[in-house]
């Protein structure tokens, strides 16, 4: 029998308590892509050193695994459980103006389904999930919206039902849905993010970490890169604005998984291990220089292997690279908000000064934490 949370939905609401959760985007940079599972797996060998980041915090033995970086910040989806039919549920999106509605046990595994069935999977009936954004302006813009939408959807389901399954399954269930039902190409790095949130670097392991139990897809190596005092310091030194145009990610995604079956553009996809590597360590060693240059050799890389990715950002790029700093377009490229980087804060804003006006900016601030539950 589903989960009926109506009559205590109705309750919570009386005294305005509805439980809801915060599920934050995340910048990304190097790495980015490498996430998605052809590219975890094409890339995996078993390491031969030890994998714990306590024994070697440069984690040498991970340079030729496929990593992400990802740094959360303070937009991103509002969900909020609200009282429904008994024996139905609802998704409304706030920005969107859609609702779909389902009868529990009788909801298709479809495209416009994909976030029904989430919650479908805890087996609750009897509430409306409400998507509001924390800051307007901000979906489809490459910060991982419709991933950061379904990880809190499914992090509050769980939580609703008692918290069935663990932050790895979460991981790996919010990304199978979203791909495996044709939403969007994804891997795991947003929703890793919105489970565990701050400055990490994940080393990704494919099918589980090894010599420890626990989940295969969405598993990782993770190491804390910048300590919550010392955010400031990258804070200052980083910028987002949007190209103003729509993005094309399931082109450019395709692209990446294409080359990996092209034995020459194989080759090119090293180059992008190599950058990820050096963005890790320029954060962690406070190397602005170094961050800034990996950032280059990565969207390099991605440019050579599919041009879209820089649509819209090019005059971005002339700008930034002309005052010495850099760009990367954020998610998978093609459109939406870009990465402007400068390792001297008064670099950025002499790039600031130049963008602004034909550019909208997009403010964030960096967090610690990738989900905040409320009224639970």
């Amino acid at each position: 029998m589903p989960i009926e949370l109506s009559d205590r939905l109705r309750e919570a609401a009386a005294r305005d308590e509805l439980p809801a959760i915060r599920a934050y985007h995340r910048i990304d940079g190097p790495g980015s892509s490498l996430d998605l599972r052809e590219f975890q797996q094409a890339l995996w060998r078993t390491p031969s050193d030890s994998m714990d980041p306590a024994d070697d915090p440069t984690v040498g033995w991970s340079r030729a695994l496929a990593r992400t970086i990802a740094i959360t910040i303070d937009t991103g989806t509002l969900v909020t459980a609200e009282p429904w039919e008994p024996g139905e549920i609802c998704i409304h999106s706030v920005e969107y103006g859609t609702e779909v509605i389902g009868r529990v046990g009788m909801i298709p595994p479809v495209r416009e389904s994909w976030l029904l069935k989430t919650v479908e999977a805890f087996d609750l009936a009897g509430v409306r999930f409400v998507l509001r954004n924390l800051v307007e302006g901000t979906h489809s813009s490459g910060l991982g919206g419709s991933a950061t939408a379904t990880t809190g959807v499914a992090l509050l389901a769980n939580a609703l039902a008692g918290e069935p399954l663990g932050p790895t399954q979460i991981v790996g269930m919010a990304s199978r849905l979203e791909t495996e039902l044709g939403v969007s190409l994804t891997g795991t790095q947003e929703q890793s993010n919105v489970v565990f949130g701050g400055v990490v670097d994940y080393v990704w392991c494919p099918w589980g970490v090894p010599g420890r139990e626990g989940s295969g897809y969405g598993a990782s190596i993770r190491s804390v890169l910048l300590e919550t005092s010392d955010h400031g310091e990258l804070d200052a030194r980083m910028a987002i604005f949007h190209t103003g145009r729509e993005r094309s990610s399931s082109n450019t995604n395709a692209a990446w998984v294409e080359a990996l079956g092209d034995t020459a553009r194989y080759r090119r996809i090293h180059q992008k291990l190599d950058a990820a590597y050096g963005y890790r360590e320029g954060i962690r060693l406070h190397d602005w220089d170094a961050v800034a240059e990996a950032m280059e050799s990565y969207r390099d890389a991605r440019t050579a292997l599919c041009e879209d990715y820089m649509i819209g950002a090019r005059g971005m790029h002339e700008v930034a690279t002309s005052h010495g700093g850099a760009v990367f377009p954020l998610g998978a490229g093609g459109g939406g908000s870009v990465l402007v980087f400068h390792p001297d804060p008064a670099g950025l804003e002499a790039i600031r000064e130049r963008l602004t006006g034909t550019n909208r900016e997009v403010s964030f601030a960096l967090r610690s934490t990738g989900h905040d539950f409320l009224n639970l």
